[in-house]
């Protein structure tokens, strides 16, 4: 007969996970580094890191030789069904890129959102991302995809304000009955945001409403700004006021929750100070201004001023994939070389943006640390390679050489996403033949209706 201490033994034993002989990047405060230790995890929480003695009461014991542990990525701002139009309009200008995205876009339908979003799911955990801010269209099909994947996320309805033509799925006031109806049913797994797209589109009365129904509902916007140049001029020419100015005047980043202002490439020092002052997130996404050749500033004037910047792809219709490590890597070389300073986003500085800064946009506060006490949102990456060797700088490794091939494992509360490169929520062969048959379908319907509103 079992006594008492062996009972409460054999229940934890149940909901425990050992991971030995691992090198752990936490990304705490100090940049700790383990090397060869034992991480422990039981009921979604890591409760040790170090030499555990009490491997045999773990239901799940794993030997992670040659591998390196560290928080699981987060994608701060994206637009993940547009992989539907990967490689759809390639080598154009960023108006004209966007022109063409549009029109294929407009042949979309709920379903091929949900598949859409399934297959950048397992892109994302393929990649090492275990949670993402998603911005785009039929979000209530994300959500499916996001729950049967086991991702954690933020979701943003996209609306424009410029009449009922110009929505995609719902205008604002039924955007806003999904996200009441999402925050009841996903009890708080979901975080939501109130979505105009951006400034340069939205009338300023619909945005103002759009301030409204935040403060009414204990929410945030998560919007584009200051993407070009010539937004920048418009605003001034129309305002006397930049982007950043005038939203500030209406009062987007005034709200009960923050403001995601994705992109916001070009801002002056009035501008930095409002961001900062206003704990505004700014997500870049680098690749895409390379990708569309859109001139962009160093990011050192916001760095050095406290503005909080986090990593996002944008969409795979214009980044062309949803790698984070990718994203990394290209923010650290792009702002050494425009700031011809090798210290530029030196060290592990590239990863803290990708983990603990993205966190916040998508409610996760306690994310992006490995240390007891934390949720086990982590990763592991394989070692055993020839672009990985040898190690002299680990976190160099991590943030110059490592792809997201190269991730063999992803955890999220204590659940195995992906085991031994091998996805453990996601039916992938369905998704990849489910894709690849609506992508042209979409392509085609879209261009059926562009002709057809030609004709009209």
């Amino acid at each position: 007969q079992l006594n008492n201490n062996t009972n409460v033994r054999f229940i934890l034993m149940t909901n425990r996970t050992s991971l030995s002989n691992i090198d752990v990047i936490t990304l705490d405060e100090k940049g700790t580094i383990h090397k060869n230790v034992t991480l422990v995890v039981e009921n979604g929480i890591i409760t040790e890191i170090g030499n555990s003695e009490n491997d045999q009461f773990a239901s799940t014991a794993v030997d992670c030789t040659n591998k390196v542990a560290m928080p699981g990525l987060v994608n701060s701002h994206c637009h993940s069904p547009m992989n539907m139009v990967r490689g759809w309009a390639e080598d154009l200008p960023f108006v004209e890129w966007l022109e063409a995205i549009w029109i294929a876009e407009s042949g979309i339908t709920p379903d091929d959102v949900y598949w859409a979003a399934a297959l950048a799911a397992a892109e994302m955990i393929r990649s090492g991302t275990v949670a993402y801010n998603d911005k785009y269209f039929y979000m209530h099909r994300v959500a499916d995809a996001v729950q049967e994947s086991g991702l954690k996320a933020a979701l943003t309805w996209t609306v424009f304000g410029m009449g009922e033509d110009t929505e995609v799925g719902s205008g604002l006031d039924e955007t806003i009955d999904w996200i009441k109806e999402l925050d009841e049913t996903s009890k708080g797994k979901i975080k939501t945001y109130i979505g105009p797209h951006s400034p340069y589109l939205c009338p300023d009365d619909f945005l103002r409403k759009t301030v409204e129904l935040a403060h009414e509902l204990g929410k945030g916007i998560h919007l584009h700004v200051a993407e070009t140049k010539e937004q920048v001029d418009q605003s001034i020419a129309r305002y006397n006021l930049s982007p950043v100015q005038h939203l500030d005047k209406l009062g987007v980043f005034d709200l009960p929750d923050v403001t995601i202002a994705a992109h916001t490439l070009h801002v002056d020092d009035k501008d930095i100070e409002i961001l900062v002052n206003k704990n505004v997130i700014v997500p870049h996404c680098p690749i895409t201004y390379m990708k569309l050749a859109m001139p962009f500033p160093s990011i050192q004037k916001c760095v050095d001023a406290g503005v909080q910047i986090s990593l996002g792809t944008d969409g795979p219709g214009s980044n062309a994939d949803m790698d984070m490590f990718a994203v990394i890597r290209q923010t650290a070389l792009i702002h050494k070389y425009q700031t011809v300073d090798p210290a530029m986003v030196s060290g592990d500085t590239a990863l803290r943006m990708a983990t603990q800064a993205g966190a916040k946009a998508v409610g996760m506060s306690d994310h992006g640390m490995l240390k007891v006490g934390a949720p086990a949102d982590l990763i592991l990456i394989d070692m055993n390679a020839p672009h990985l060797r040898p190690v002299h700088n680990i976190v160099a490794n991590i943030v110059h050489c490592v792809k997201g091939s190269d991730v063999c494992d992803v955890m999220v509360n204590g659940n195995w996403l992906m085991r031994n490169r091998e996805l453990k929520t996601l039916d992938e062969e369905k998704i990849l033949y489910e894709t690849e048959k609506r992508a042209h379908k979409i392509v085609d319907r879209g261009k059926k209706q562009l002709r057809q509103y030609a004709r009209d």
